[in-house]
């Protein structure tokens, strides 16, 4: 359900105050409000959705043309991110004056393609990730390309659009990424993870490795098998009753969690290592160069194009 975005200049001063008081409205940036609706989704999911409510209130607000584009195009098309917007970044045909909102990244021209989104002017899919890929951090690049690459869009079409700017910045590192990008990883960890092998130098894993075990055929997150390596990404939520569904036991999730593993080192002599949220980037490179052999880690070498995530 869409949630009801109310504009300053379209409501009384004294009403919005009364509303913002008694807790039925929130700010959601200067001029624009939203109604507040009971919310039980996990702290990820309401962020997003906040920052969605943000641009649709941009939106309202802009009276000029205008095309949202970066990671707002990406936010609003449901693409995977790995951090929330805290900005929303918007083409259009002038440029920003000195009083213009902070909270708002222009960028001029428009282009000339638009599509429109739940009602929302966007970038086309591949000229956002192409954008993406040029601006972000190297790992929220990759962990939006690789999403975009599952959900059908052809590598080969973004990289038209990043050959095709004018602008050279950030186009290395968008090369980069392409040839780094994996359609298998089925989320932002899992890319997170093989971006830490990438950027410490180690082989490029296979992703969704099919394992054909006692119990049953299993796919594997990332592996090398030949180097006696698989690797399985746990989040959080997976260890608490009620978080997938109200029928949701987090000991039965344990516990096949053990049959699975056990299956699995029977199958293929390795015992899988398991990587969560909680380890960091700097204890999960470790734990993941640990676990291949002497002469893997002694010719890993450290890619400077990557930047250790914070």
């Amino acid at each position: 359900m869409t949630t009801e975005i109310l504009i300053a200049r379209e409501h009384h001063r004294l009403q919005l105050r009364e509303a913002l008081q008694d807790g039925s409205i929130e700010r959601l940036r200067r001029g624009a409000y939203r109604v507040k609706e009971p919310n039980t989704d996990p702290r990820a999911v309401a962020e997003r959705g906040r920052a969605l409510d943000r641009v649709r209130a941009v939106h309202l607000q802009l009276r000029a043309e205008h095309v949202f584009s970066h990671d707002s195009a990406a936010l609003v098309r449901g693409m995977r991110c790995w951090r929330t917007p805290t900005k929303v970044h918007v083409l259009q045909a002038y440029r920003a004056s000195a009083a213009a909102a902070r909270d708002i990244v222009r960028r001029r021209p428009l282009p000339p393609a638009v599509v429109t989104v739940d009602g929302l002017p966007v970038t086309g899919r591949a000229e956002t990730v192409a954008d993406c890929l040029r601006t972000m951090p190297p790992l929220d690049g990759l962990v939006l390309l690789d999403g975009a690459l599952a959900s059908g869009l052809a590598k080969e079409r973004v990289r038209e659009v990043v050959e095709r700017r004018n602008k050279q910045r950030g186009r290395a590192v968008a090369r980069h990424l392409l040839e780094l990008a994996d359609p298998g990883a089925e989320s932002a960890w899992e890319t997170f993870v093989r971006y830490l092998g990438a950027r410490a130098g180690l082989p490029r894993p296979r992703t969704q490795l099919p394992v054909d075990t006692a119990e049953g055929l299993y796919r594997v997150d990332l592996g090398w098998p030949a180097h006696g390596v698989l690797v399985e990404f746990d989040g959080k939520v997976k260890y608490v009753d009620g978080a997938l569904g109200a029928d949701y036991d987090a000991d039965e999730a344990r516990f096949a969690e053990k049959v699975r593993d056990d299956a699995i080192t029977a199958a293929t002599g390795i015992r899988p290592l398991r990587l969560t949220a909680k380890d960091g980037s700097v204890r999960a490179t470790r734990k993941l160069l640990a676990a291949f052999p002497p002469e893997v880690r002694r010719a890993a070498r450290i890619d400077p194009r990557l930047p250790m995530p914070s």
